[in-house]
């Protein structure tokens, strides 16, 4: 029922898309016929594909460095007063700092290179991450607490049976909330100083003002990454939450 709710609204959408189409200037609203005969022309000179895999590259690397790097601070800012009172305000300035101010910081200190683009997305999504994990360390069970101290759990049964079921709901929550910041990043990133991508040849068609290459590689991108969100990260949240 879900799925044909969904299906319906896309209907809906694509119908009034093609309707409003009809009246607008067909350089600023390209029909939707138009948006997928442009993907299929290049998908068939294999640009498509290299720009999309391309910057689905640069999210997957830059999303574990956020998502291993974030996860531990919040853990150890939930778990440890002195580090939280020390360490929030930075985090807070990083949070606070727009995206593209860390972008141009990250091209000068470090040049326009691949690492310079990888460290500007891992940066704006760590913060992130690391509030997300410090509340989830802050809420563990004390009475699950108590168990682990009474039955003198080592360090690594404490962690595998005491903590890490405690986190998977705000490590999905992270994931699923960073997924989505990062690719709009990543988009930035290519737009502002990489030479291929999908934020790339959006600038590109851009300075042509052609929409049509602007919508359809938007649209090409975002269906990338509800697909990736729908059929990996949402059956892996209902699953660490199927005990509720």
């Amino acid at each position: 029922m879900a799925l044909l709710t969904r299906l319906v609204s896309l209907v809906v959408l694509l119908v009034l898309w093609q309707a409003v189409s009809v009246y607008a200037d067909v350089r600023t609203l390209p029909a939707p016929s138009a948006v997928l005969a442009f993907v299929i022309r290049e998908a068939e000179k294999g640009d498509l594909f290299t720009n999309v895999g391309v910057t689905l590259a640069r999210v997957a690397v830059s999303f574990v460095i956020a998502m291993s790097l974030g996860g531990l601070l919040g853990i150890v800012l939930g778990r440890s007063k002195w580090a939280d009172q020390i360490l929030d305000t930075p985090l807070l300035v990083i949070l606070n700092t727009p995206a593209l101010v860390i972008t141009v910081l990250a091209y000068v200190w470090l040049g326009l290179t691949e690492t310079a683009a990888i460290v500007a997305v891992a940066l704006n999504k760590l913060p992130n991450v690391a509030v997300i994990m410090r509340e989830g360390a802050r809420g563990l069970d004390p009475g699950l607490e108590e168990m682990a101290a009474s039955y003198r759990f080592d360090r690594r049964t404490w962690i595998g049976n005491v903590l890490v079921p405690q986190l998977q709901p705000f490590v999905i929550a992270a994931a699923r909330s960073g997924i989505s910041l990062a690719w709009k990043i990543v988009l930035v990133v290519e737009l502002i100083g990489r030479p291929n991508g999908v934020g790339f040849a959006i600038n590109y068609y851009f300075q042509l003002f052609d929409v049509t290459a602007v919508i359809g590689y938007s649209l090409v991108f975002m269906t990338v990454m509800l697909a990736i969100d729908t059929l990996i990260l949402q059956p892996i949240d209902a699953h660490v939450r199927r005990w509720r």
